[in-house]
């Protein structure tokens, strides 16, 4: 540990130079990159001049903490953003001293790359894999090697082939969490609220890999299983999923009408693809009365572009759970390499009732009494604190 101090301090000055000229330059955080209001008070935050695709993080308290942090974005998403809020939550109210770079490596291998040598040669402390793209690049590039990853905001790494099972650890750098709850929890959870269903439309991303692997299949699975009939509503292209759902949820529900007429034994269920739920507004608009449920709590929302009913893992959630891991792996309370896979237990139930009352579903009470988020006849929050990112750069 001493033969590296002196890199460490020399580093940490490389990096508030960076941070004074990045101020007096006027620069800010790129488009790409948002965090929520609940993170100022403890982070600033800054652009690098000549590298768009990094941001830097550091506490305000603490000139030079003596830990670093790599997180490795594949792109902008709004999971993301509600991800490194809470990370950095976590981190404040643990009083963790590091300092964070975020660098958004497109999923080009060449960045990424770049991106891991920095963090070899600044012996940095911890990746955290943000994503299923960033924790299955880092899989297959940074498995065995130095520096300990967390994956956070991930699809679940046993479907995935990542790890043998939920009870292993991986014996390696890599320390997984999973944004998945098992397929059978979720289930019985849907079959409680809808006894006899007889239709299940799943609508994922065609292009989501880690979507397709450890959701849409395994749900398709488990109905069929049940004798439930299943529709699978897939975008095919993502740049044009409005206008693809629009024509796909329109014909789910029409083919829903041949067994269910009425529609009270059929449902939406809508997974983690960010590409789909972000048309929520659009799914209700073709689903008829038809329940939407969502995998992700945070597709219900105020008002009436919202999921009415969500049984899942939060990103806010999930994220905790990493930056727990994080911080037992920074503090030296866990062996990365020890750790089983994180899930989040019981689930996050979100309920908007102006969209349960619009459908007429009923909600069985254990689920409103054990609900994390409620959001009133009106649409407005009742239950559960405000989500995602209300300020960016």
């Amino acid at each position: 540990m001493t033969g590296t101090l002196p890199r460490r301090l020399a580093g940490a000055l490389v990096l508030l130079l960076g941070l004074v000229l990045a101020n007096g330059a006027g620069a800010e955080p790129s488009s790409w990159f948002r965090y929520g209001d609940e993170a100022t008070q403890a982070w600033s935050f800054a652009g690098v001049p000549d590298d768009p695709m990094r941001i830097t993080i550091r506490p305000r308290a603490e000139p030079a903490p003596r830990r670093h942090i790599l997180v490795l974005y594949p792109r902008p998403s709004s999971a993301y953003d509600i991800a490194i809020t809470k990370i950095l939550q976590v981190f404040a109210e643990k009083e963790i001293d590091a300092a964070f770079t975020v660098v958004n490596f497109g999923n080009d291998n060449s960045r990424g790359e770049a991106a891991i040598a920095l963090a070899e040669q600044d012996h940095y402390d911890l990746i955290f894999g943000m994503g299923s793209e960033s924790t299955a690049w880092l899989y297959q590039h940074y498995r065995g090697r130095a520096i300990p990853v967390v994956s956070v905001c991930s699809k679940d790494p046993v479907e995935l082939g990542q790890i043998a099972d939920y009870e292993s650890s991986s014996g390696t750098n890599f320390a997984f969490t999973s944004l998945n709850m098992p397929i059978e929890v979720q289930m019985a959870y849907i079959r409680e609220l809808r006894p006899n269903l007889r239709n299940v439309a799943i609508l994922v991303d065609g292009k989501n890999v880690s979507a397709m692997q450890t959701q849409a299949a395994p749900m398709a699975e488990a109905a069929r299983k049940l004798g439930i009939r299943v529709l699978n509503v897939v975008v095919q292209d993502p740049a044009n999923a409005r206008g693809e759902l629009k024509v796909l949820v329109a014909d789910a529900v029409r083919a829903m009408k041949r067994n269910d007429p009425g529609l009270a034994n059929s449902i939406f269920w809508v997974t983690g693809s960010t590409s789909v739920f972000s048309e929520i507004d659009v799914i209700n608009a073709e689903a008829d009365r038809v329940p939407v449920i969502s995998a992700v709590p945070e597709v219900v929302r105020p008002g009436d572009d919202s999921a009415a009913l969500s049984i899942g893992v939060s990103f806010e959630s999930n994220a905790h759970l990493a930056a727990v891991y994080a911080a037992d792996v920074l503090t030296g309370r866990a062996k990365v390499g020890d750790l089983k896979v994180g899930i989040v237990s019981p689930p996050d139930i979100a309920i908007n009732f102006r969209k349960v009352r619009d459908i007429g579903l009923a909600v069985p009470f254990s689920f409103f009494e054990n609900a994390a988020y409620v959001y009133d006849y009106d649409g407005r929050m009742v239950r559960g604190s405000a989500r995602g990112p209300k300020a960016g750069g």
